[in-house]
C-alpha cells in the first residue's frame, strides 16, 4: 500500500481470501509442507467462532468486512485441495 497509496484513511492487511487461494495453488503444486503450514498458520486467525474478516492486519487482527463469505469459500477450497493432495500422497506405494 505505501508504493501505490489509493487516498483511502486506514491501513490495509493482507487479504485472507488470497492467502486461502495461495494454499490451494502450493497444494496443486506438490508444495505440501508449505501448504500445509500456510494453512494451518491461517486458522490461528479466525475469531472464537472460526469466522473471518476481509484481511488480516500487521498485528493479527481482523480488518474490513466481517464475516467474509468469499474468504469462507476460498477455505473450503484450500481445505479440500490439501485434503486430496495428502491422500493422494498417502495412497502412493512406497
Amino acid at each position: 500500500p505505501g508504493a501505490a497509496p489509493d487516498g483511502l484513511r486506514g491501513a490495509e492487511g493482507t487479504f485472507s481470501l488470497c492467502t486461502f487461494l495461495y494454499v490451494d495453488a502450493l497444494a496443486r503444486a506438490g508444495r505440501v509442507r508449505q501448504a500445509r503450514f500456510a494453512f494451518e498458520k491461517m486458522l490461528t486467525y479466525a475469531n472464537h467462532v472460526g469466522l473471518f474478516a476481509e484481511e488480516i492486519g500487521p498485528t493479527g487482527e481482523q480488518l474490513g468486512n466481517f464475516p467474509q463469505a468469499f474468504t469462507h469459500l476460498s477455505l473450503i477450497m484450500a481445505a479440500t485441495q490439501l485434503d486430496e493432495t495428502l491422500d493422494a500422497l498417502a495412497a502412493r506405494p512406497g
